[in-house]
């Protein structure tokens, strides 16, 4: 899914000329003709990712707007545009919390930049406040990123569970974000400000789980030099996250099924126990219940933890998650990595919304840092992602929603004579006849190609195609090619 661009002006040929130029970006574009109308539109059915947003206005004008919008705790990028640039309008409103400032008639190359820059802006705040809760334990529900309605249950869940100190089975395949929910639901309740333990269950060595669950007494056997307290006395007062619960080994599972019952646990090598009190929050990407009926899964324990079971969705259930988990995973590694990396072409998105991810969440993150590494531009392409690519049908991709790459070509020039090459893979190079076309047709015929592909982005196509942009220019000229008939399109049609 494509971000979203509020666009607030009362002028309605500047409405219509930038919702034309937004949806070029490869953004989905909303309008509002006011100040009023545009507050009316915060209503969570659907969200808004940025605003363009005129300063002067008969109803509410911008600096009410960034007022309303700062009462109503909405943080979003803000680029406000007016007639009047004076150096007291810029101040003002810069100080009133918007991203940018641009000056009308702002030119699409301007405004291009201005949204990428801010949206990629509010990605990294983002992330680094979500890192940051994670790290303090703070983590809430709303930081979650997801857009998906196949996650509005998982959500609404989590709330439920974060209200009380029920016990949380968390199930769901590896990778798509159990322990971030777990995180969130110990961060949204009263435990928020205890210590939140992460034990991966299945990466303990089966002769020392008693030992790191419930501790030890120095001298309990060979090694132990020194008295450990074990996870559940680290987790007293807050939580503990069994990932991967299914894993224990028996013996364990006996353990851990007393700890429960009584609310102590008993350190190996220790004559007393220890009382603590603990919530515990487990997770599992395997079909407990079948392991309970084999008998490698204790039936009085399942029914100990599984009393309030989420399960989330893998990623190929929610694609619409995809973009949005790719655009915050981007802005936090292209960060780490120190690389000038700001947003991913349309067409890449597409192709990585087509993917299957059987790795989820952290398949993805993965090779988004692999494209952030091999990215020698501020964009990222599907020439980044190889192996997706090699992997995803032609046909899946085509039917994505993104973006209409292909179609795109036909619509763009509807009185030509010849239609456009259709399958990028593909062109056609002999007549009706069966004769070699000429040189100078399948020259326009990729020329016109890359323009559609690259949506009118003249700097790209002449960058792909290796030539000059003056070069690109005079072929356009030669070859009878209009530079960007959409936009002339747009403003033939634009109302005066």
């Amino acid at each position: 899914m494509s971000q979203t661009v509020l666009i607030v002006d009362d002028d309605p040929v500047q409405r219509r000329l930038l919702e034309a130029m937004v949806q070029r970006f490869g953004y989905q574009a909303r309008t509002a003709e006011g100040g009023d109308a545009a507050m009316a539109m915060f209503d969570g059915a659907q969200p808004v990712d940025a605003m363009v947003l005129d300063l002067v206005m008969p109803d509410l004008d911008g600096l009410g707007v960034l007022a309303r919008l700062r009462e109503a705790g909405i943080d979003m990028p803000v680029i406000v545009q007016t007639a009047h640039g004076g150096i007291d309008n810029v101040v003002s409103v810069m100080r009133a919390g918007a991203a940018d400032f641009v000056v009308k008639p702002v030119s699409p190359e301007r405004l291009q930049v201005s949204l990428r820059n801010a949206l990629a802006a509010r990605a990294l705040a983002g992330e680094l406040r979500r890192l940051k809760r994670s790290r303090d334990g703070t983590l809430a529900i709303a930081d979650i990123v997801t857009r998906s309605p196949a996650m509005h249950p998982v959500l609404r869940a989590a709330e439920k569970a974060a209200a009380s100190s029920i016990p949380v089975m968390i199930s769901g395949e590896s990778g798509v974000g159990k322990e971030l929910i777990a995180r969130a639901i110990h961060g949204s309740g009263a435990r928020g400000a205890k210590p939140f333990v992460a034990v991966n269950c299945g990466a303990l060595p089966e002769n020392l789980v008693e030992s790191i669950l419930f501790g030890h007494e120095k001298g309990a056997f060979t090694g132990a030099t020194e008295k450990h307290t074990g996870k559940f006395v680290e987790a007293d007062g807050g939580t503990l996250f069994l990932d991967e619960v299914g894993e224990l080994p028996p013996a364990a599972q006996v353990k851990l099924l007393r700890a429960l019952q009584e609310g102590e646990v008993e350190p190996v090598g220790g004559r007393k126990s220890v009382k603590v009190d603990v919530r515990i929050i487990s997770a599992t990407n395997r079909d407990l219940i079948a392991d309970v009926k084999a008998g490698r899964f204790r039936e009085d324990l399942f029914y100990r933890l599984h009393v309030f079971p989420i399960s989330v969705p893998p990623l190929r259930e929610r694609s619409d998650d995809i973009p949005e988990l790719a655009r915050h995973f981007l802005a936090r590694i292209a960060a780490e990595e120190g690389k000038r990396v700001r947003t991913i072409a349309p067409e890449a998105l597409r192709l990585i919304t087509a993917h299957r991810w059987p790795g989820n969440v952290r398949q993805l993150e993965n090779a988004i840092f692999r494209a952030v590494v091999l990215a020698d531009r501020e964009e990222i392409g599907i020439e980044e992602f190889p192996q997706i690519s090699a992997q995803v049908d032609a046909d899946a991709v085509a039917a994505q929603p993104l973006i209409e790459a292909a179609p795109a070509i036909a619509a763009a020039w509807p009185d030509a004579h010849e239609q456009p090459v259709a399958d990028s893979t593909m062109l056609r190079l002999l007549d009706m006849q069966g004769e070699m076309r000429p040189l100078e047709e399948i020259e326009r015929d990729v020329i016109r190609y890359a323009i559609a592909h690259y949506r009118q982005r003249m700097s790209e196509v002449a960058r792909r195609l290796k030539i000059g942009r003056s070069t690109l220019y005079r072929k356009l000229e030669s070859l009878g090619l209009d530079a960007n008939p959409q936009e002339n399109t747009d403003k033939q049609s634009t109302p005066a």
